[in-house]
């Protein structure tokens, strides 16, 4: 690739001074940045962490000079490279943007066109940019297909979005960021939609390409143990100030502020495992496949106890959320059949009566591709209230209010779009839409994925106790198996399509494992910045020996 990073590891590439950042709602102003500093050195990976709402996303996205829809740069300088970010001309910051700056977002299901194969979207920007001929971008992209460990690199390519599983859209839009090799990488969440084999691969991928090409990076998240293994040094984030920055080593064995302290603090609940024999929902033996005819699932059979949670794991592909779809009647099954409360449900959505659509609800994976973008809060969960419940007026506001308490947002939330939250905001409003039809099961696709460490204890915590306090049943599809500990009594674990193994937790996470859930129990990010690097090495000197 021509687009040759330039400069020495260690130089200054990106310094922001005083920035500060604002919204606009309700006809006014308000302040989501307040006065923050970033400098970032070549070949550094900084990671920026805080809680959802904390302005970390926000301060990623002006490192390139740009704000969101409804927000504002109002104070502050950004240098990058000897080029003046705010007194640059729109054109010219749209020049380094997929050239020398390139952004990895959280939500790739919302970010690529469905109507162009993957392959032209992962070279457009090296060719609108005359970085590199096409057929040079081409065989560049099938590379880093490969090192980022997407299935049938050459071919995969060829695919559209809707076609592959939403950890390989993922990876493929890390490869669409580094095609240009630039010089500096925004990671926004970028292994949130991973399952934790493919995240292992993917975190080292990255690390391999900011060494090899003296790349500097921010990786924003908010996991801690992943900001472990990738960044030289860590900002804190709160209320769009910063709290600390360090070292990461120094960051982590002492942290010098309370909060984060508190951030570091933060434990896994335990559930205590319940045992029940009352099924009220089956999978029997079913067959599914998407169009082409190529087969998904290879006879499932999972039995679902009433008031329990099972959670069902695998990597991505695996068919975990192909389950779901068939439980949900969005995909009809080849063969055998979905019972609820010992009935059959039809296999088709449509076929299926109010009060069978009411009784088993899903959260889904991404919240930005889950909600209507011109859709208040207030027409989000007000629909189900009125759809299933029946609820008007000052019944159904009085709901919508209960339901904002249950998932920690308060009524100012209640006329804002989707673009005027969180990521994480987004998806407690999505978990609060799935209780409003008052089900008794709800499938959760992922359903903490997008949320800060703190946020998420509170969702399952909030999640355990309706369960406790009303009954209901979770199907949890989860790649994160801190979640599987804290929350489910029973566990699924799928491969390829087929469930390999099921049982209580205490037998599935209890020695000796089956090879593939070994697998996956090691690839768990430890709080260790050395975790990554022995695991690795280990891998490795595991197929030599093999």
């Amino acid at each position: 690739m021509s687009n040759q990073n330039k400069g020495k590891k260690g130089d200054v590439l990106l310094e922001m001074r005083d920035i500060v950042i604002d919204g606009f709602s309700d006809d006014k102003w308000h302040p989501i940045i307040k006065g923050a500093d970033l400098v970032l050195r070549r070949g550094e990976v900084m990671g920026i962490i805080g809680e959802s709402g904390a302005g970390k996303s926000t301060l990623g996205l002006a490192s390139m000079g740009f704000a969101r829809p409804g927000c504002e740069i109002h104070g502050g300088t950004i240098n990058f490279d000897g080029i003046d970010l705010i007194a640059a001309t729109e054109s010219e910051r749209r020049q380094l943007r997929g050239s020398r700056i390139a952004y990895v977002a959280q939500s790739a299901a919302a970010s690529f066109n469905p109507a162009h194969r993957l392959i032209d979207q992962t070279i457009e920007a090296c060719l609108s940019h005359g970085i590199s001929s096409e057929e040079e971008a081409r065989s560049d992209a099938k590379q880093l297909f490969a090192d980022l460990q997407l299935p049938q690199p050459n071919t995969i390519g060829d695919r559209y979005p809707h076609q592959v599983s939403g950890g390989q859209l993922q990876r493929v839009m890390t490869a669409m960021a580094m095609s240009s090799r630039p010089d500096l990488i925004i990671f926004d969440e970028p292994t949130t939609a991973l399952d934790v084999t493919t995240q292992v691969e993917v975190l080292a991928s990255m690390r391999l390409i900011v060494e090899k090409y003296n790349t500097a990076a921010i990786y924003i998240t908010h996991d801690l143990a992943v900001v472990a293994q990738m960044a030289d040094v860590i900002k804190v984030l709160r209320y769009g100030e910063t709290v600390e920055n360090a070292d990461t080593r120094s960051m982590l064995s002492n942290p010098k502020k309370e909060y984060t302290k508190s951030l570091w603090s933060v434990r896994s609940i335990e559930k205590e495992e319940a045992i029940s024999k009352d099924i009220v929902l089956k999978v029997d033996r079913v067959d599914a496949a998407y169009s082409g005819g190529i087969k998904v699932l290879d006879n499932i059979s999972i039995d679902i106890p009433r008031g329990q949670t099972i959670a069902i794991v695998g990597e991505s592909g695996s068919g975990k959320s192909t389950t779901a779809r068939v439980m949900t009647g969005l995909l009809p099954p080849l063969k055998g059949a979905v019972l609820f409360n010992g009935k059959p449900l039809p296999p088709m959505l449509k076929d299926r009566s109010v009060e069978q659509l009411k009784k088993i609800q899903m959260i889904y994976q991404s919240a930005d591709t889950a909600m209507n973008p011109r859709h208040t809060v207030r027409d989000v969960i007000g629909r189900p209230l009125e759809f299933y419940l029946g609820l008007k007026g000052k019944a159904l506001d009085d709901r919508l209010v209960e339901l904002l308490n249950l998932i920690e947002l308060d009524e100012s939330f209640i006329d804002r779009l989707p673009a005027e939250m969180s990521g994480g905001q987004k998806q407690r409003v999505c978990i609060a839409r799935a209780l409003a039809a008052e089900p008794e099961v709800i499938i959760c696709d992922e359903v903490t994925s997008a949320l800060d460490q703190i946020v998420q204890k509170g969702i399952l915590s909030l999640l355990l106790r309706l369960q406790k306090e009303l009954g209901i049943t979770y199907i949890f599809i989860t790649h994160d198996i801190a979640t599987v500990k804290a929350i489910s009594d029973q566990i699924v674990v799928m491969f390829q399509g087929k469930v390999v193994e099921q049982g209580m937790k205490s037998e599935i996470l209890s020695p000796p494992f089956l090879d593939y859930t070994n697998l996956l129990l090691s690839s768990v990010p430890e709080m260790d910045p050395d975790w990554l690097t022995g695991l690795l090495e280990q891998r490795e000197k595991a197929e030599r020996l093999s």
